[in-house]
């Protein structure tokens, strides 16, 4: 990126977007004390470890290690480098940047990315979905996709508010507008919304715009009108768009998801669409594609249930058991409903109504009842003995799975046991026996993945002189005042452990201007996210030991006597050296008194 902000724009975008609000956006926090906690988005959390903390405007992970200011986290959560989480929260906060070009600063990421920019490809496709909502409001054009949402009974209001909109049949319609708008011909293909063959990506489709949590539109989704080519069609992955873990509606749903603690997810755009327009916010859409792991880990950040609304039919079940494993090791409660008649949820809604839809809802199946009727209908229905073991291995996996997640108390263990003993035949023992090898087996993988996850701990050095650089600087992140005291004795230079000096060349620098400067104005001036991470996990490890002034004067102290053990090694090395030096030219005289021979 060619330009870059004066530290006062940065401090100023910090400052307009408070770190609580933004996480918000993400995840869902709860009080705890005086800081707020969360289900950290940063790897596979099944308790929340994020504490964010909204006086020093930080937030740190306990099990991952991630840690940082407001743009870290942006950064992190959105693979954005600094000057692009700058401006994304500018955006966010309604600041116009203006880019300044200035030398580079301790910390500063030393290369340029050479990624596409994020930023840039949001710009672009919500240029789309404006250019595609006007198609479908022109008089001529958008006519025949207007009367399909109406035969489809979708209001104009849902329409406004969804940002429906239409691509016309033109093979190259959008490739060609953003030519006469002189747009940036060369992101349509990284936003997915052309093919590289000079043709447009969505042709003769109504047109879905897909949004994140904060309203950023990531992409689009698109229904033929003309039943050519695949019902339905999603923008490809893109650094803002993966369907894997994507959810349609989430935007609009997040609040009342939130309020309620239930999230129910669908299949279908329109589905979700219409059963926002009856009234029932708390749904949304897996985009058309199986409901993944990413889509759960989203979902459990901000609901305590999750209800699954599947068709009835057997292709409908079947996507719902395969979604019920994926949901059952994400902690929460799992429960199930389908349509009945062979109705999807936005015909249903059409048909009976709110009450009755909701009714549906209520009505919901947990995991194990969904699991248990299946291992019932597959005993009566298979007579093989390998049809009859591949249920009873389904649901021994389900159980073991819950199990580990903690989803099945010891006396629903006993009854579960004593019921699969009558169906199957086999001794309670034998049960448990089975029940725990998988759950030695899950626990091994899951001991795996924890550790994967976990951050390695920063190399700080090692030794009496590394711990004393330490401390400093745990300190001042802590206690800046007592800077006046530091500056006398000691400057960066003194740091010999790499990122303990980097480290010390931002604080120092940053209290020589502002004593009183805190923790989240150091950060600002920090663009590396394992600097940000390192910075705050110094601050709480100060923190935490306190005392801080006698600490203090007994690392000065420790840094004193190593500087002059060092000074006294280095003379002696010196005077060695000379005495060598001495001894040598004293015997060459000796051995040639006139130097006679000697060139």
């Amino acid at each position: 990126m060619a330009g870059m902000f004066d530290n006062s724009t940065v401090i100023q975008v910090q400052q307009a977007n408070d770190i609580v609000d933004v996480i918000s956006e993400h995840v869902s926090l709860k009080r705890k004390g005086r800081e707020m906690v969360g289900l950290c988005p940063f790897h596979d959390d099944n308790r929340p470890s994020m504490n964010v903390n909204a006086v020093k405007q930080i937030f740190k992970c306990f099990a991952c290690g991630a840690g940082g200011d407001v743009f870290k986290f942006l950064q992190m959560r959105e693979n954005l480098t600094f000057p692009q989480a700058i401006e994304r929260l500018a955006e966010r906060a309604g600041i116009k940047l203006k880019p300044v070009q200035y030398s580079q600063r301790p910390g500063r990421n030393q290369t340029p990315s050479t990624e596409i920019d994020p930023n840039k490809l949001a710009k672009v496709n919500a240029w789309a979905a404006n250019y595609f909502q006007q198609n479908l409001q022109d008089e001529k054009r958008g006519k025949y996709a207007r009367d399909y949402l109406e035969q489809r009974q979708i209001t104009s209001e849902s329409i406004k508010n969804w940002k429906l909109g239409l691509a016309i049949g033109s093979p190259d319609d959008l490739l060609n507008t953003a030519r006469e708008k002189n747009a940036q011909i060369k992101l349509l293909e990284p936003a997915g919304l052309t093919t590289g063959q000079n043709q447009d990506k969505f042709v003769n489709r109504l047109m879905f715009t897909i949004t994140d949590v904060t309203g950023r539109v990531i992409g689009f989704g698109g229904r033929t009108l003309d039943d050519s080519g695949a019902k339905y069609i999603n923008s490809p992955t893109t650094p803002l768009f993966d369907k894997s873990n994507s959810l349609y509606g989430l935007e609009q749903a997040r609040h009342q998801i939130v309020s309620t603690g239930t999230a129910v997810v669908v299949e279908g755009y329109t589905d979700c669409i219409m059963a926002h327009q009856f009234g029932c916010t708390n749904i949304v859409a897996s985009l058309g594609t199986s409901f993944t792991a990413g889509h759960g880990r989203i979902l459990r950040r901000y609901a305590k249930k999750i209800i699954l609304l599947f068709d009835s039919d057997v292709a409908g079940l079947e996507a719902a058991n395969r979604a019920l494993d994926v949901c059952l090791a994400q902690r929460v409660d799992i429960r199930l409903a389908s349509i009945p008649e062979g109705k999807d949820p936005c015909d249903f809604l059409l048909a009976a109504g709110k009450e009755r839809f909701e009714q549906l809802l209520s009505d919901a199946v947990d995991v194990f009842q969904f699991k248990w009727n299946r291992l019932t209908a597959g005993f009566g229905s298979d007579d093989t003995l390998a049809g009859k073991r591949s249920a009873i291995e389904e649901y021994l996996q389900t159980i073991a799975t819950a199990l580990l997640a903690g989803n099945v108390s010891p006396i629903d263990r006993g009854l579960i046991v004593n019921r699969v003993s009558k169906i199957i035949g086999l001794d309670t023992r034998q049960i448990n026996d089975e029940l725990k090898r998988r759950l030695s087996q899950a626990q091994r993988n899951a001991s795996y993945n924890t550790e994967k996850q976990t951050a390695q701990p920063t190399d700080y050095g090692r030794g009496l002189f590394a711990s004393a650089q330490r401390e400093v600087l745990e300190v001042l992140l802590n206690e800046p005042n007592l800077f006046e005291i530091v500056k006398q004795k000691i400057t960066p230079d003194i740091f010999d452990v790499p990122i303990s000096k980097q480290i010390a060349e931002i604080v120092f620098e940053t209290l020589n201007n502002d004593i009183n400067a805190s923790l989240a104005e150091i950060l600002a001036k920090t663009e590396s996210i394992e600097l940000g991470n390192s910075l705050v996990e110094l601050s709480q490890a100060g923190q935490e030991k306190g005392n801080f002034q006698a600490r203090l004067i007994g690392a000065l102290d420790a840094i004193e006597r190593h500087r002059a053990q060092k000074q006294n090694s280095f003379i002696k090395t010196i005077d060695d050296q000379k005495q060598f030096l001495r001894e040598v030219y004293e015997n060459t005289g000796k051995e040639n008194p006139h130097n006679v021979g000697m060139v």
